[in-house]
């Protein structure tokens, strides 16, 4: 592994494995050269040519992602940087939020990269923080779901836990949600999770349901976790009475940051937001040159 000690102890203490960024940033950069070399750069700057940049935000929002960025210089050979915000902070356009210094061809080649993580992971914690803030006064958790990019999940639940909410599970294999299509396949939502309690016994287990009476009977099937399907208000309310702290619900569906706040006022445990990742706005930050470090 080639990236620096010091940077593999950071990703590591924020869940991430130094392996993966540095496969993924070697693989970016290889998708971005095509086996080829940058044309503009090497024939407009002279090869020892060496420059300071800052990567600024252009618009306000949350960070995330700048050690994805300094993996990405690190892969290039840009090996001095410095981190000048803490990550999951909250800044205003104009604020430097890594500082980087080396060859000029090589931190140009590393541009657009280090950008494109720095800004989709930033955009993704902005998200999340607005949906944190609409329920701060509750004890209900903003929470991801699986619709992330193809191969880039780890990130966006990274940049999911910057913004302040908290992860679904990362994969299949970490907990079972029996959904409607394993309920038909199998022939009953009860049949569903007692084939899953049989085979995987130390499982957690969350059921999907659609309709108040499916709530009683998976509650007294002993569920760990109800999902909530396109439950309007009155439903969910309803739905927290019944289980009365039995067991944790989870609002999906038809949610909105207009309508969070009333949703986390009915006392369910989770939102459910697929958007946080599947839509979230890239936030904008750039890259300026500057004189000195």
């Amino acid at each position: 592994m080639t990236l620096s000690e010091k940077l593999s102890t950071r990703l590591m203490s924020e869940g991430l494995d130094p392996r993966d960024i540095e496969d993924l940033a070697q693989r970016t950069i290889a998708e971005d050269l095509a086996g080829g070399e940058d044309v503009t750069s090497n024939a407009t700057i002279p090869a020892e040519k060496i420059s300071s940049a800052d990567f600024c935000a252009r618009k306000a929002g949350t960070i995330a992602g700048a050690s994805i960025a300094a993996a990405v210089l690190e892969v290039t050979g840009i090996d001095e940087y410095q981190f000048c915000i803490e990550e999951g902070s909250f800044v205003e356009a104009g604020v430097v939020i890594l500082r980087a210094h080396g060859n000029t061809r090589k931190l140009l080649l590393a541009e657009r990269s280090a950008l494109n993580f720095l800004g989709t992971l930033s955009g993704i914690a902005t998200l999340t923080q607005r949906w944190v803030h609409e329920v701060a006064n509750s004890n209900t958790k903003i929470r991801d779901t699986r619709k992330t990019t193809p191969l880039l999940r780890e990130l966006e639940k990274y940049a999911v836990r910057a913004g302040g909410g908290v992860n679904h599970r990362m994969s299949l294999s970490d907990a079972a949600l029996i959904k409607d299509n394993h309920v038909f396949a199998s022939g009953g939502i009860v049949e569903a999770f007692q084939a899953i309690r049989a085979k995987y016994p130390e499982i957690p287990v969350e059921v999907e349901v659609d309709t108040l009476e499916q709530l009683r009977d998976v509650i007294d099937a002993g569920a760990d976790l109800i999902l909530l399907d396109n439950m309007n208000l009155e439903q969910t309310r309803a739905a927290v009475a019944m289980s009365s702290g039995r067991v944790k619900l989870e609002s999906s569906g038809g949610l909105t940051l207009e309508n969070a706040r009333a949703y986390a006022s009915t006392g369910v445990d989770y939102l459910a937001v697929g958007a946080l990742t599947h839509s979230a706005p890239v936030l904008d930050i750039g890259l300026d040159f500057k004189d000195g470090m």
